[in-house]
C-alpha cells in the first residue's frame, strides 16, 4: 500500500512538526489551564450528547452513581447504591406481576452551589423532564424505564424508583443527572408544552453561570464562547478538596495547535479531548528528548470510532451498496500506517475492553476482509456500473456519490477521510469532505440527522452497556420526539429491537451475553455502520499532577477532580 503510506506521510508532515517553546515553570494549584479540541453544546446534563459537554459536566456536577476509574460502579451523592442484599431494593407484587423498586437518599449537606440542599424533588424533576416528549433528551432510556418517582414525605433527601420490568442493571443509571428543580422547575412548567422550549430557556441555556445549576466541586463562572470555559471552587461543595483553585478550560479545534500551545505555556494539560494516537506517540517520543515536564497517558477504551450510514439516503438503503464500501475500505492498513498497530481494527460497536460482551468468532457475526473483487461485485449487482470517468452510475445516469462529515479541526479524521476517499475511489464510488465544528456537528447535524450521506465520529460507552440509545427504533432522531436518542443511521431492525427489549430483564448473565451477540450478528450483516477503529483514550498531564486517573469508559476523570493536586517540587526543568 504504497499509495495509502505516501498520502499519510504528506498528510502529517504538516501536523507534527512544532518547536520547542521556552519552558514555563510547573503549573500550581492557583490556576490550571487544561486544552480541549472541542466545544460544548448545551450543559444542561440531560440535552447533552457531546463527550466534550459531559467532560465539563462532571467537573461542576455529580450523579446518583458513576462508574471509576477501575470500572467499579460507586455512589456519587448518595448513602448507598440499592440491592437486593442490602435490602434498599425490593420486588414487590402489584396487580399479581413482580415489580421492581430501588431506594436512593441523598447525602446530608449534598447541596446547589446556591446553597441549596439536593432532595429527592430533584430526581424527581429530572425524571419528569427526562420522559417529556416535547424534551429532546440525549439518553431516554434510563428515565423511561422508571414508571414512579416517589419522595418519601419524612425524610425529602429519599426517592423510590419503581420499574416496568425487574431489571438487572436498576442500580448502574450513571446518566440519571440531577436538576434543579428550585431553579428549573418554573421554567419547566412554563415551556414544556412546546417542543425544545424548556431546553432553548433553561437556565443552563440562558445563565449557565448561575451557581445553583451545579452540585460539584466546582461551578461555571465564565463562559466564553470558542474560547474557554472557567470554574471556580463550589463553597457548598460537600467532599473533599477540591485542591485547585481555578480550572480554565480552553478550546482548541484544531489538535496540531495543542501540541504548541502546551510547550508554550499557554495551557499546562490536554485533556481527553485533544491529542490523536499518532500525534500523542510523536509527543510522547520527544518529551525525552527536549527534556519536557509532562506525561502522555494511554489507556484501551471503550472508544468506537466509525462511520454512520444515513439509511434516509436512497442509494444507501440497498444493502449491497453498503457491503461493498466496507470491503472496498482496507481498515487493517489505516490502523497499521497510522496507528502502528497500537490501535485494534474495530468489526463492531463493542470495544474488546468490553471482554464479557465481545467477539470476533466468524460463526457470531459477519466479518468483512478488505476485497475491492468482492466490492465491485456487489456495486455491479447493485446496478451501478463503472463510467469511462472511474466513477460508476445507474441507469438513470446518477453517480454513486456521498458527502463525508466529521469535526473540523480534527487532524486524524481529516486524515482518515482523505485515506477512504482514495480508496472509495478505486471501486467507482465518489466521497466529498464536508466538515464542520463540533458544537454544530454533534448539536445539530448528527443529532437531527441533517448529513445526506456518512458521518464519521466516535461512540464512547461503559462495559455491558445495552445499546438502547444506539440501536433501537425508538431511539431514531425525529422531529416527532424532538430529536431524542442516538440511532443517527436511522436503523430500523425488529429482531434487535426485540434482543434489547429482552435482555433489559434477563437476569442470567450468559443469556444476555447470547443476546448481544445476536444483536452483533444483524448489526454486521445489516451494515448501518461502517467501523473504523477502537480507540485508547489518551491525555497530556503535567508530572507534577497528582490523583489524576484516565478512565476508558464514558465517565470521565473530571469526576475525580476534587482529588486532582499539583504537587510543588523540583522536577527536571
Amino acid at each position: 500500500m504504497k499509495l495509502l503510506r505516501s498520502i499519510v506521510l504528506t498528510l502529517l508532515a504538516g501536523t507534527l512538526a512544532f518547536g520547542c517553546a521556552e519552558e514555563s515553570s510547573l503549573p500550581t494549584n492557583k490556576e490550571f489551564k487544561i486544552g480541549m479540541s472541542q466545544e460544548f453544546e448545551n450543559l444542561n446534563p440531560l440535552i447533552m450528547t457531546m463527550n466534550a459537554t459531559t467532560y465539563i459536566y462532571s467537573f461542576v456536577n455529580r450523579s446518583i452513581v458513576t462508574m471509576d476509574y477501575n470500572n467499579n460502579w460507586v455512589t456519587e451523592v448518595c448513602t448507598a447504591i440499592p440491592t437486593l442484599e442490602n435490602g434498599l431494593a425490593r420486588i414487590d407484587t402489584i396487580d399479581g406481576v413482580p415489580t421492581l423498586k430501588a431506594t436512593w437518599e441523598i447525602m446530608e449537606g449534598v447541596k446547589w452551589g446556591d446553597g441549596e440542599q439536593v432532595t429527592g424533588k430533584d430526581a424527581w424533576f429530572s425524571w419528569v423532564v427526562g420522559n417529556t416528549e416535547t424534551v429532546g433528551v440525549g439518553s431516554r432510556e434510563v428515565f423511561d424505564m422508571i414508571t414512579d418517582c416517589e419522595v418519601h414525605e419524612d425524610n425529602p433527601r429519599k426517592f423510590t424508583f419503581t420499574f416496568d420490568k425487574i431489571r438487572w442493571d436498576f442500580n448502574q443509571q450513571g446518566t440519571f443527572y440531577l436538576l434543579p428543580w428550585h431553579l428549573d422547575g418554573k421554567v419547566f412548567e412554563q415551556h414544556k408544552g412546546t417542543n425544545q422550549g424548556y431546553e432553548k430557556n433553561s437556565l443552563y441555556s440562558i445563565d449557565p453561570t448561575n451557581p445553583g445549576l451545579y452540585c460539584g466541586p466546582y461551578r461555571v463562572s465564565e463562559i466564553k464562547l470558542g474560547d474557554h470555559v472557567t470554574l471556580v471552587k463550589n463553597e457548598h461543595w460537600f467532599g473533599d478538596g477540591p485542591n485547585i483553585e481555578k480550572i480554565v478550560l480552553m478550546y482548541l479545534p484544531d489538535t496540531s495547535t495543542l501540541e504548541a500551545n502546551l510547550r508554550a505555556g499557554t495551557i499546562d494539560m490536554i485533556s481527553v479531548l485533544g491529542l490523536k494516537f499518532d500525534q500523542a506517540s510523536k509527543f510522547e517520543e520527544g518529551i525525552e528528548a527536549d527534556n519536557l515536564p509532562f506525561k502522555v497517558n494511554f489507556v484501551d477504551g471503550l472508544v468506537y470510532e466509525h462511520v454512520d450510514l444515513n439509511l434516509d439516503n436512497p442509494y444507501l438503503q440497498d444493502v449491497r451498496v453498503r457491503r461493498a464500501l466496507v470491503h472496498a475500505i482496507n481498515r487493517d492498513e489505516i490502523t497499521k500506517t497510522l496507528f502502528e498497530n497500537r490501535q485494534k481494527t474495530a468489526i463492531h460497536n463493542i470495544s474488546p475492553v468490553d471482554s464479557e460482551w465481545y467477539t470476533d468468532d466468524p460463526n457470531k457475526i459477519v466479518l468483512y476482509d478488505y476485497s475491492r473483487s468482492k466490492a465491485d461485485s456487489l456495486l455491479t449487482d447493485a446496478g451501478w456500473v463503472m463510467g469511462e470517468d472511474g466513477f460508476r452510475y445507474n441507469d438513470k445516469g446518477e453517480r454513486l456519490t456521498f458527502s463525508i462529515m466529521s469535526t473540523a479541526g480534527d487532524k486524524t479524521r481529516q486524515n482518515v477521510q482523505v485515506i477512504l476517499q482514495s480508496m472509495l475511489q478505486r471501486v467507482g464510488v465518489e466521497l466529498t469532505i464536508k466538515n464542520e465544528q463540533a458544537r454544530v456537528f454533534f448539536g445539530k447535524t448528527t443529532r437531527e440527522r441533517l448529513y445526506d450521506g456518512l458521518a464519521m465520529y466516535a461512540w464512547i460507552s461503559s462495559p455491558q452497556s445495552t445499546p438502547k440509545s444506539t440501536l433501537h427504533t425508538e431511539s431514531i432522531p425525529e422531529e416527532s420526539n424532538s430529536y431524542s436518542g442516538q440511532n443517527t443511521p436511522g436503523w430500523s431492525n425488529p429482531r434487535v429491537d426485540s434482543l434489547i427489549d429482552s435482555m433489559e430483564d434477563e437476569l442470567d448473565a450468559d443469556v444476555r451475553r447470547e443476546h448481544i451477540h445476536g444483536i452483533l450478528y444483524e448489526y454486521t450483516n445489516d451494515v448501518p455502520v461502517i467501523p473504523l477503529y477502537y480507540r485508547a483514550n489518551i491525555s497530556v498531564t503535567p508530572i507534577n499532577l497528582e490523583g489524576y486517573h484516565l478512565t476508558s469508559h464514558q465517565f470521565s476523570s473530571s469526576h475525580h477532580v476534587e482529588y486532582w493536586n499539583l504537587k510543588q517540587a523540583e522536577a527536571g526543568k
